[in-house]
């Protein structure tokens, strides 16, 4: 804090300086979104969140063009409240105070952080993004590297103190209707995270979690077979790169198998879809996966779905009611080959995005739904409550409960998918 008693940045510090800072991280371009209109934005979020806003600026062979790009966006949308300027790729000293006199001069925003060109080997990317910290065995080095170059090129304290000037906010709390579950509370709920499957929202096992269920991890690549569980959620992930020990991990294939054959519930997305096809062909070798599906899976040079999903629910299936609104995303190099359709049946109709085939997505076999679109648990609540109460159904038939408490269960409908 400096010496001057009246200045009104320390005050607000002072009383900022015992909370925590929620650094909210963009997507794309700040105004891009889902259509013209920005719909989904990054700008957007930080309307609703009333947040100030760092644009972090790609300054590559630019100087004064930046404040042009800065000067855009700050007139595009006056109620987006950009702050601050992180300078990104930046060459030199030279190019440094360039880029900054200019921004600060025409533009009226401080730049806070200039940061040069960062060696490519520390944080190697494929298709999809970059490394998962799974799969990267130098992850630690490289937070290492990443923290200093954030001490060194950005004025942190300066950041805290646009930070303090996020506007205030009400929330209100989601109601989790626990009371539903009461009589089959604590199921074991699987969730394999390992290298092959990693990508999954916090929110979604934490709904989970919310709602009674005990979360047991898996990794697919070297548990003999499936521990003793009552559902499983297997989410996306590299499940090409690690293909050849999915296949050799054959013991645990054929539990899956069995599992899904007895009645398991078993909800699997994207990456997960795949594992539970025939066969999965990457770079022109074929490997053998669980054999659910009849369906055969190869990956293509090109995203064959990539953005925001809206499927409507055409079929019965254990975990989203008919004739609902899913909303989701996909992002997928994969695409069906090889395909049954006589055996198969798809339960959504697919009115944004790709899905399986640009029309269809979500394949239900018994209590297993196979599905492209990924959902968030908070904007699809339904997903985790009927997720939880496919597993309690099918603990009352495995653990073969009194008959005053299956009795009770009658409302997680367990004949309704062939679970009771």
């Amino acid at each position: 804090f400096c010496d001057d008693s009246s200045c009104a940045d320390c005050d607000r510090l002072k009383g900022f300086a015992k909370k925590r800072v929620a650094l909210i991280e963009g997507n794309r371009g700040i105004f891009d979104g889902m259509d013209e209109n920005g719909t989904y934005s990054t700008a957007e979020l930080a309307k609703l969140l009333k947040s100030p806003v760092i644009l972090v600026l790609d300054s590559t062979k630019a100087t004064r063009t930046l404040a042009a790009e800065v000067l855009g966006c700050q007139r595009l949308d006056a109620d987006v409240h950009i702050e601050g300027i992180i300078l990104n790729r930046i060459a030199g000293k030279r190019h440094e105070q360039i880029a900054r006199s200019s921004i600060e001069g025409i533009c009226g925003i401080p730049v806070i952080g200039a940061i040069p060109k960062l060696e490519p080997s520390m944080f190697p990317e494929r298709h999809l993004g970059l490394i998962t910290p799974q799969e990267y065995t130098g992850v630690n080095r490289a937070i290492t590297y990443a923290a200093d170059i954030i001490k060194n090129c950005i004025d942190v304290d300066k950041l805290i103190l646009l930070a303090s000037r996020a506007g205030q906010m009400s929330m209100k709390k989601q109601n989790v209707h626990t009371h539903k579950y009461d009589t089959l509370r604590n199921v074991n709920i699987g969730i394999i995270r390992d290298p092959a499957f990693s990508f999954y929202y916090p929110d979604n096992i934490e709904a989970l979690m919310a709602l009674g269920a005990r979360i047991v991890e898996i990794n697919a690549l070297k548990d003999p077979s499936l521990p003793d569980i009552d559902a499983l959620y297997i989410g996306g992930g590299f499940p090409e790169t690690n293909a050849r020990a999915l296949a050799d991990n054959k013991s645990f294939r054929i539990s899956i198998k069995k599992a899904v054959e007895e009645g398991l519930p078993v909800y699997a997305e994207c990456g997960g879809a795949i594992y539970m096809g025939r066969s999965l062909t990457y770079r022109g070798i074929t490997y053998p996966m669980t054999n659910v599906l009849p369906v055969g899976f190869d990956f293509d040079r090109h995203p064959q779905g990539h953005g925001y999903t809206i499927l409507e629910v055409k079929h019965g299936n254990p975990y989203f009611e008919l004739s609902s609104i899913v909303h989701g995303h996909e992002f997928h190099y994969s695409r069906a080959v090889d395909v049954d359709q006589g055996k198969l049946t798809f339960i959504f109709k697919v009115q944004k995005g790709y899905g399986f085939n640009k029309t269809e997505d979500g394949i239900c076999y018994k209590n297993l739904l196979a599905v492209y679109s990924h959902v968030h648990a908070a904007g699809t609540p339904q997903w985790a409550e009927n997720m939880v109460r496919s597993a309690g159904a099918y603990a009352v038939r495995r653990k073969r409960y009194s008959r005053s408490e299956a009795d009770k269960s009658r409302q997680y409908d367990c004949l309704r998918f062939g679970l009771g």
